[in-house]
């Protein structure tokens, strides 16, 4: 009897096994003859692979008040509704940000990125933007404003893309929208009515539909990419600044041209929008030479400068009965997809047969309904107008200024540019903002101002000087140097206190609370004696590379006759800051680190050397370690002189470690960087 019931249950086991079978077959048999291939794969990716991909969302935010801080707080926990796969990451500075993303509770998806390049008003640059988002280690990676608040399909529509067997490039326009009656329940996962009832998705897609699509501006678009093996385009982004134009539009054309990825607009298939409002754009017109800046850089790097471009040739993502398919505006096709054979478009056949006329009738229906809205630049081959701050020396001194009123100084010209972008990177790491750049030429000053820095240009500075050889010892330096004590002369009596520092100073601490602790109508250099022991304050042993000053009468009154007395020497300023101050072969000196310069009773005091060592000093340059050092010595600053010649400065420096500036991408070097060679020579 037992042996009965068991048989009986195996025989009905086995009935439910082959009915299942035949269904699964009838359902595959049936859905083969109406779907293409393409949908097929996808299905079958579908069941095979239930776990969707990281998404790392990175958004530059401004500070979190009024209006703005309300819509970027809607937005983004519109972002984190939508996954637990997603996480978001915010470029920003300022304290408001850290305490919003400390709202959200320990181990939270959300996090803040301070360590990203920025200008000295604040502007993130695009380009370092992108190369954290680069260096994240999640599936997918996307950039967008911290505006753009996002509905479900966002997610959906990274998941069927991520299983695409090809790098990709996506772009998706957003709708404006300028009234939005709903929100966000406490979780962030349900839409409410000003009633508190639940608003259905359809609902607010179909309230969307009604809005205009705005894909003229960059910094509205979207841009997600799969973290593969393939760079987004060939050759180097420039360092455009974030939202002031040119730059999504710059990496999807290069991106095309490249065709290392395959780039595509999904803004059919993703629901996103802002709310936009009337004074939105209050302050455009007193940033526009952001603008100018990022039109520079547009019409000197890449193809944008010879052609047209628009996102209106670019394939698109639509979604018919469900599935997903790609499709061309411009030409009226629909591409199917199979993982097997990639995504070379060039090689698949076409849906032209009668039975896709289905297929193309829908894609024919969602192009008439989204319209096909062309963002081309129609003024991107007009004149440029030219790069320049609209700051006079006295606002960048008034806003550039520390609580003491004190200013770092560095002067520089073009063949410098990197040595100073390494000392400007390195301030940036220690937090040092309180810094101005006096441009000696019309070419550094352009590069200082696609930079982002604080740069003013003097005018009175020589002319028809080769900057390409100007180091120790040439006429050009001897002639560029008398610059300098001019302009701090100049600062003094403006009321700031200053330190005068080259951009061949490494800095490894601030060095000014130490600075500032010497008091009034006292003087502060760095010596260039080199010999271990003895007096360092021997004949013109002041370094002029290298000093604090106070705005106060005496130090004002002795740097006019430094002034006076380097405009008649044939030789550098730096002879005249001693001759001057210590006395022709130091008849002012007192003791071995003082001199007091008797009709101005300044006294000048020559700094410590194992805290601030000169080129030459124990031959710190020739240590294995030398970070390692002149930490252990306590070294506030390293100055990279007595070395001739700008290329072996410049490869000294590289080569010991002591330097901050990638000069292959215009960036600063982060923690978060890859580790990487800095052999550029």
């Amino acid at each position: 009897m037992v042996n009965f019931h068991i048989q009986a249950l195996k025989i009905g086991l086995w009935v439910v096994w082959l009915c299942g079978l035949v269904l699964i077959t009838i359902s595959f048999y049936a859905t083969t003859q109406i779907m293409p291939n393409s949908t097929i794969n996808e299905q079958i990716r579908t069941l095979t692979s239930s776990v969707g991909p990281t998404v790392t969302i990175f958004a530059s935010v401004t500070p979190f008040s009024g209006s703005v801080g309300s819509k970027q707080s809607l937005a983004i926990r519109s972002w984190l509704g939508l996954s637990q796969d997603i996480r978001v990451v915010l470029f920003s500075q300022d304290p408001s940000v850290f305490s919003f993303a400390a709202s959200f509770g320990p181990g939270s998806h959300v996090s803040v990125e301070p360590d990203i390049d920025f200008t000295f008003l604040g502007t993130p640059f695009f380009h370092s933007m992108v190369a954290r988002a680069q260096a994240s280690n999640s599936d997918i990676s996307v950039l967008m404003d911290s505006e753009t608040i996002l509905l479900p399909d966002f997610f959906s529509t990274l998941s069927y893309v991520h299983k695409l067997d090809h790098d990709w490039l996506l772009i998706a326009s957003s709708r404006n929208v300028s009234d939005f009656p709903f929100h966000l329940d406490v979780d962030g996962k349900t839409w409410l009515g000003d009633n508190g009832e639940r608003i259905k998705m359809k609902k607010l897609q179909d309230f969307l539909s009604h809005e205009r699509r705005d894909c003229c501006d960059d910094k509205k678009i979207i841009m997600a990419w799969n973290n593969g093996d393939l760079p987004l385009h060939n050759g180097v982004l420039p360092p455009f600044l974030y939202g002031k134009g040119f730059h999504t539009l710059w990496v999807v054309n290069e991106a095309l041209s490249s065709d290392f990825r395959f780039v595509f607009d999904a803004s059919w298939t993703i629901s996103s929008f802002f709310i936009s409002s009337p004074d939105d754009d209050d302050t455009m017109e007193a940033r526009n030479w952001e603008n100018v800046g990022n039109s520079h850089l547009k019409a000197f790097y890449g193809s944008l400068s010879i052609r047209e471009a628009s996102y209106s040739n670019v394939i698109k993502l639509f979604k018919c009965n469900g599935h997903y398919h790609f499709g061309s505006t411009t030409e009226n096709m629909v591409y199917p997809l199979g993982s097997h054979i990639g995504l070379s478009f060039t090689s698949l056949r076409i849906f032209r047969s009668s039975k896709h006329k289905k297929l193309l009738s829908c894609f024919d229906n969602i192009r008439s309904l989204e319209g096909n809205v062309n963002c081309s630049k129609d003024k991107q081959l007009t004149s440029l107008e030219p790069l320049s701050l609209p700051f006079s020396l006295e606002v960048l001194l008034s806003t550039r200024s520390d609580q003491n009123k004190t200013i770092v100084l560095a002067v520089a010209g073009y063949s410098y540019k990197d040595m100073l972008m390494s000392w400007v990177c390195r301030l940036h790491l220690l937090h040092v903002s309180n810094f101005v750049v006096c441009a000696l030429d019309d070419e550094i000053y352009d590069f200082c101002v696609l930079q982002g820095l604080p740069v003013f240009r003097d005018r009175l500075a020589p002319s028809n000087i080769s900057y390409n050889d100007c180091h120790f010892g040439t006429e050009c330096f001897q002639r560029v140097t008398k610059v300098k004590s001019r302009i701090v002369l100049q600062i003094l009596k403006l009321g700031y206190n200053l330190l005068m520092s080259d951009v061949d100073v490494y800095w490894f601490k601030n060095p000014l609370q130490l600075l500032t602790t010497f008091g009034t109508a006292v003087f502060v250099a760095q010596s260039d004696e080199y010999k271990i022991t003895g007096p360092i304050n021997m004949p013109r042993r002041l370094n002029s590379g290298f000093y604090y000053a106070r705005s106060d009468n005496s130090t004002i009154a002795a740097l006019e006759k430094v002034v006076k007395h380097a405009s008649t020497s044939n030789l550098s300023e730096q002879p005249s800051f001693y001759d001057t101050l210590c006395g022709f072969n130091g008849s002012y000196r007192v003791g071995d680190d003082m001199c007091l310069e008797p009709e101005t009773n300044l006294t000048v005091r020559f700094l410590d050397r194992n805290l601030f060592p000169n080129g030459a000093y124990r031959d710190l340059w020739d240590s294995s370690n030398i970070s390692s050092t002149c930490m252990d010595m306590g070294c506030f600053v390293l100055h990279n002189n007595w070395i001739s010649g700008r290329q072996k400065k410049l490869e000294r420096q590289v080569s010991s470690g002591l330097w901050e500036y990638d000069m292959s991408t215009r960036t600063c070097l982060m923690s978060w960087q890859k580790s990487k060679s800095l052999s550029y020579f």
